[in-house]
């Protein structure tokens, strides 16, 4: 089966050079039983791609079995994945058969394998080098004959030097990769997609399909489309149930196109620097909302100066004593009340002779931080009425961590 044949199959739209090169290697691949990685940004398409080299391989009349690893539950993932006996963990009332168990014989893709915990990892790497496995709880080991499909949006190799994803695991997996483009560097298969998702919503609903105007057309290939091909879907859909004119012009088309991200500023100028990928030049959390609250700090330094020479200027003239100068310097440390910035840390600081600040004020900064990160959350839960995987999406965070923070800012009781 050729490329043609597998769009047409598998209703695969798009002529771009990336898009073509994933389904040729998929194609080349199938017939073998080599694990395959598919990496990408969220909402490109990943989902589709374990299924056209599944139908392609001799194990096409086996089972198929597509697993959310990050909507498992990380006390239950093992159970999930390996199975369980009766009594090896409250509520285990009786013996249960895993994925890898009753998709012996068959295909199995891991969506979201980087969300794994580093215990169930050891697991997964076991299976795939030796095709032996434990259900929770037993001592007896079982054989299977399962071909994993792994597919992830996260950078693993950032995730490898952050101590979050095991690196034999990652070359195990990682035996066929298959990199999947964003839309955005897709641009001549946009309009092609937005007109079969007009065409599809047009039967859906028995109505006219929409179309686009050539200055609508040329905002639809200029919009970055963060949420790739799943995001011009759902605006699709949108414009052809409230648009009563089925012509979309440039204006109309604007209305629906949200900002690019809901994240704070720092972040996104971080993704832009590298390339779009999501802060993956910062090893952790941490580093991000250190540069937050330098560049948030520079700023109260900046009005200091600014209250400063006022305050000054209008001494000279009513006889008010002149404020230190020294309050308004950018490093201010205590013996008794002061941070030291760690040396990784430091670099992402707009002053590179800062290397203490005054404890109280990064407090301060930092309560403000966790402001902002309560208001993003809140307007990104209420944007999709409470549906955490989607608000975590939109947020550009796992949904473990979305949990974690709901919990941390108790948010589940306002």
């Amino acid at each position: 089966m050729d490329v043609q044949q597998v769009k047409l199959r598998f209703g695969i739209i798009g002529n771009a050079p990336g898009l073509l090169r994933a389904l040729d290697i998929a194609i080349q691949v199938a017939p073998t039983d080599m694990s395959v990685l598919i990496t990408g940004e969220s909402g490109v398409g990943k989902e589709v791609f374990p299924q056209v080299i599944h139908q392609n391989s001799v194990r096409k009349h086996g089972a198929y079995f597509a697993v959310n690893c990050g909507a498992i539950p990380e006390g239950t993932v093992d159970s999930e994945l390996f199975g369980h006996e009766k009594g090896s963990f409250t509520g285990a009332y009786d013996a249960r058969k895993g994925y890898f168990e009753v998709a012996d014989g068959g295909t199995l893709f891991l969506d979201e394998v980087a969300e794994l915990p580093l215990f169930t990892q050891v697991r997964l790497l076991r299976v795939l080098e030796t095709g032996e496995f434990l259900r929770v709880g037993s001592a007896k080991t079982q054989k299977t004959n399962v071909r994993v499909i792994a597919a992830t949006n996260i950078n693993l190799p950032q995730a490898i030097q952050s101590g979050r994803f095991r690196e034999d695991l990652y070359y195990r997996l990682n035996t066929v990769p298959i990199s999947m483009p964003p839309l955005r560097d897709r641009k001549d298969d946009i309009a092609l997609l937005f007109r079969k998702f007009a065409a599809d919503f047009a039967e859906k609903y028995k109505m006219p399909a929409v179309q686009l105007t050539p200055e609508a057309r040329a905002v639809l290939e200029s919009y970055p489309w963060p949420g790739n091909i799943r995001q011009l879907k759902n605006i699709t859909e949108q414009i052809s149930i409230i648009e009563s004119e089925r012509q979309v012009t440039a204006g109309t088309l604007r209305l629906y196109l949200p900002e690019a991200t809901l994240l704070p500023v720092v972040y996104r100028d971080a993704k832009a620097a590298t390339g779009g990928a999501a802060a993956a030049d910062f090893s952790s959390e941490r580093e991000i909302l250190y540069k937050f609250l330098f560049d948030v700090k520079n700023d109260v330094n900046e009005l200091k100066k600014l209250v400063n020479t006022l305050m000054q200027g209008d001494s000279r003239r009513v006889g008010v004593p002149p404020v230190d100068a020294s309050y308004s310097d950018v490093a201010i440390a205590t013996p008794s009340a002061s941070i030291t910035i760690p040396h990784d840390v430091k670099k992402v600081s707009s002053n590179d002779d800062e290397a203490m600040v005054d404890a109280s004020e990064l407090y301060d900064e930092s309560l403000l931080i966790n402001e902002k990160e309560i208001e993003l959350m809140r307007k990104a839960l209420e944007k999709h009425h409470g549906k955490r995987k989607l608000a975590a999406r939109e947020l550009g965070i796992s949904e473990r961590t979305l949990y974690r923070k709901i919990k941390d800012y108790d948010l589940e009781s306002n």
